[in-house]
């Protein structure tokens, strides 16, 4: 398979499965409270990372790649998975899917800011058109969402696209499922006490849904779909491959139709729509 049709295609797996995880997420803060759902989803995923860091017996980063590891690790373990956890308190799971549609431009931008790329000006017309899309549908889709919501869904948007940019960038020398393992790790000696500290003292009155929405943000969305998410951004291109995610909204809001019996209206299938035409307009013009 071509190179950067592999790409694509690991692209596209990764992000399938991180359209659950705001369903996901939402389901689980119904009995879980922010901070210790975010620091237990790491702590699963980074063990089982440490396991399989030892096992195929990878070797250590280099000195130079900590702080790499350590912008991925306040990004997509910690920055990203808090800060959505928290706004799902206050805004549907609906709502915060839509704003996943300016990641895509967020990591475009820090892919050329930190992976020196360089996309034509029209890849930039089609993210900002796309952008525009989800945009246009959050702020009209959803009345009743809170402005402390929205602002911490668009920081969670800033952290998580810097997080990914600098995660491709490093997936090209250290691996992708490793970047994501050493990240984990190295955010372990803080969110493994922390999830303790935090431990509901009443787990045993925690519904079943609640678990496996945890079980499902730990296994997939902070590990297995970054190993298909940082491969397809290495192969692909971060600026291109990015732009997959403007799908993202639109499958996860099928899923939230599914399991959270949410509406699933025309404006969205217009979004879906128009956003689709924008991956493919921003595909043909990713390279400079």
């Amino acid at each position: 398979m071509d190179k950067t049709l592999s790409g694509w295609v690991s692209g596209f797996i990764g992000m399938l499965i991180f359209a659950g995880s705001l369903p996901a997420t939402r389901i689980a803060v119904g009995d879980f409270e922010p901070t210790f759902l975010t620091c237990a989803r790491a702590s699963i995923a980074g063990l089982l990372g440490m396991a399989l860091l030892v096992l195929l017996r990878q070797r250590r980063p280099d000195r130079a790649q900590l702080p790499s590891l350590v912008l991925v690790a306040l990004g997509v373990v910690v920055g990203f998975p808090l800060l959505t956890a928290l706004a799902l308190e206050q805004v549907s799971s609906a709502h915060s899917l839509v704003f996943i549609g300016l990641l895509p431009l967020c990591t475009a931008i820090f892919g050329v800011l930190r992976g020196g790329e360089r996309p034509r000006p029209a890849f930039w017309l089609f993210s900002l058109l796309g952008s525009a899309c989800v945009a246009g549908y959050a702020a009209l889709g959803d009345l009743t969402a809170t402005l402390q919501g929205d602002l911490l869904m668009l920081a969670a948007i800033v952290v998580c696209g810097l997080g990914y940019a600098e995660g491709a960038k490093l997936s090209r020398s250290l691996g992708g499922w490793q970047v994501i393992s050493w990240a984990l790790v190295l955010s372990l000696p803080v969110m493994l006490p922390v999830t303790l500290y935090t431990l509901p003292a009443t787990l045993g009155q925690t519904g079943t849904p609640a678990w496996i929405g945890l079980a499902y943000v730990a296994l997939f969305s902070m590990l297995i779909g970054f190993v298909f998410w940082y491969r397809g951004l290495a192969l692909g291109g971060i600026a291109s491959v990015s732009q997959l995610q403007l799908l993202q909204p639109f499958f996860g809001l099928a899923l939230a139709a599914l399991l959270l019996q949410e509406t699933v209206s025309g404006a969205m299938l217009g979004a879906a729509l128009g956003a689709v035409g924008c991956v493919a307009g921003a595909k043909r013009f990713a390279s400079a």
